[in-house]
């Protein structure tokens, strides 16, 4: 089994920014796409952004694209979302998704989760 942590998760003022980590464990040889999804209070969950596990093309939500980058680490083994700009409607629980094939973008597709950082955005 593959275990995702996340980390970086916090208060911020509109326009500030906040860079989120996510460690993976286990059998992380399985994985083939990193990915981070997000809850808004309310809300059902959604897609953030998403990464080939062993590097490549990333893929953005329309509402983050030009303010989130996602990156890996690979001596660390840690994928991260750097968040810039941060608006009042970022807020939400982020959370760390791996998958082993090529998942879409629904919450169904993908395989593992984390259990989610909190990140609160004032106006």
């Amino acid at each position: 089994q593959v275990q995702l942590v996340e980390s970086g998760g916090g208060l911020v003022q509109a326009g500030g920014s906040l860079r989120l980590s996510c460690a993976a464990s286990g059998r992380t040889f399985s994985i083939n796409v990193m990915g981070w999804f997000r809850q808004p209070p309310g809300k059902e969950r959604e897609f953030v952004a998403r990464i080939p596990w062993g590097g490549g093309v990333t893929h953005y939500a329309d509402a983050v694209k030009g303010r989130f980058t996602i990156s890996r680490d690979n001596a660390k083994n840690t994928v991260y979302l750097q968040m810039n700009s941060l608006k009042p409607e970022d807020t939400a629980i982020y959370y760390c998704a791996a998958d082993r094939g090529i998942p879409n973008n629904s919450r169904a597709s993908w395989d593992y989760w984390g259990q989610g950082t909190q990140v609160t955005v004032s106006s």
